[in-house]
């Protein structure tokens, strides 16, 4: 068995830059002490050996970080690195045995997602800039539709709902379509949605379809209406893949011809080599897990739930699955690119967009550690100088 070499040429640990093969990633590693900085070196080298197939050092040193780092450490840098180390440990397993798929407990899902909401400013950042969009292309509209492609429990929505309830020109009829995994689970969000509706005194209709809408046969389950204004929202994330094939999700959007799309996309690529994956997976999450833990104890419930539940399933679905485009499907790098190539054309966020995330931001301490950037039509959210979450609003020619 191949010794471990501390001395790897392509491996610069002290220098910010973290280099692989030519691949240059930022890092922030100024928090992490020098046990932090031995682990990341370690999941790095080790990462190596799996670009290469070279499994069963791989395996050694993962048995190694194991036993180093735990998800309940006290620094951001070991409950990385535990994370990593399991996603890298099942990755290692799938190449000996085959792919597999874990299977989702939805509903733990959406309530640890509900959890990321109340904690941090990221998931509301996305509701709210997505809102703001929607509420302008709804300007003076009197029957409206919203597609959600992946609505989960629907919490983005009631804010919108209350907006469009006090109106001056008086409330749209709203009919909402919900997609989703589990009718279950979408005939409760509509429950919840369509009484906070009657309360308000709004006239709304729901409409759950449990498919992925790049599995649709074509437009016409949607049920779309004449006279209707029509709004698509997808909140993209790495927890699973919830549209299916981008190549027939594009198609459809193009069949539907709405009046705006609004997208908010994780500044993370599922493409490119295992290593390329690694190291952007490594940055965005890092940037992440710093956050959360810049204002929250180790040992806070909360905290740990998110980084459980949701933060660490991303990692495994992109580590050890590979990511959507382990399907076989091919998967689009940045969506914002897709639908300027697919005959879609950028609505600027407006200064109003802009205003509300700061509002947000100023919800959740400490506020100078959030950047929010707002250039190229688009909305940026970050850490530090690090973009996480980008927001985007888009319309198809033929609304115009």
């Amino acid at each position: 068995m191949a010794k471990r070499s501390h001395g790897n040429n392509n491996l610069n640990f002290h220098d910010p830059n973290i280099n692989i093969d030519g691949q240059t990633k930022q890092m922030s590693l100024s928090k992490l002490d020098e046990s932090g900085l031995g682990l990341i070196s370690l999941l790095l080298e080790c990462a190596v050996a799996i670009s290469v197939d070279n499994l069963e050092e791989a395996h050694r040193m993962l048995l190694e970080l194991t036993q180093m780092a735990s998800p309940y450490g006290q620094s951001c840098a070991e409950r990385i690195v535990a994370y990593f180390a399991k996603a890298m440990s099942s990755r290692v397993m799938n190449s000996w045995l085959g792919i597999c798929s874990p299977l989702i407990n939805y509903k733990n899902v959406h309530s640890a997602f509900q959890v990321f909401n109340n904690i941090s400013p990221f998931i509301k950042f996305a509701h709210f800039t997505s809102n703001q969009a929607i509420l302008e292309a709804f300007h003076r509209r009197d029957r409206v539709h919203i597609i959600d492609l992946d609505i989960m429990q629907g919490l983005q929505w009631p804010a919108l709902f209350h907006i469009l309830a006090t109106r001056m020109e008086g409330p749209p009829h709203v009919r909402m379509t919900g997609m989703g995994s589990s009718m279950e689970l979408l005939v409760d969000t509509g429950k919840q949605l369509s009484n906070f509706a009657k309360r308000l005194g709004m006239s709304f209709e729901f409409h759950p379809v449990a498919k992925k809408f790049g599995d649709l046969s074509d437009v016409s389950v949607l049920q779309i209406r004449r006279g209707e204004t029509l709004a698509v929202h997808w909140l993209q994330h790495s927890l699973y893949d919830a549209t299916g094939p981008d190549w027939k999700t594009m198609r459809l959007l193009q069949d539907l011809n709405p009046r705006v799309i609004t997208l908010v996309e994780q500044d993370i690529s599922h493409g490119g080599s295992f290593l390329d994956r690694f190291v952007g997976s490594l940055h965005f999450y890092s940037t992440i897990f710093d956050s959360l833990g810049a204002f929250m104890p180790c040992d806070d419930s909360n905290r740990h739930r998110v980084e459980h539940e949701l933060l660490h399933r991303e990692i495994n679905n992109i580590m050890a699955i590979g990511g959507p485009a382990r399907s076989g499907e091919e998967k689009f790098k940045h969506w914002r690119s897709e639908l300027a190539r697919n005959c879609f054309f950028q609505v600027p966020m407006s200064g109003n967009s802009m205003a509300q995330a700061q509002l947000i931001l100023n919800m959740f301490p400490p506020t100078h550690g959030y950047s929010l950037v707002q250039g190229d039509g688009t909305l940026r959210l970050g850490w530090k100088d690090t973009s996480l979450f980008t927001a985007s609003a888009w319309t198809s020619h033929g609304s115009c």
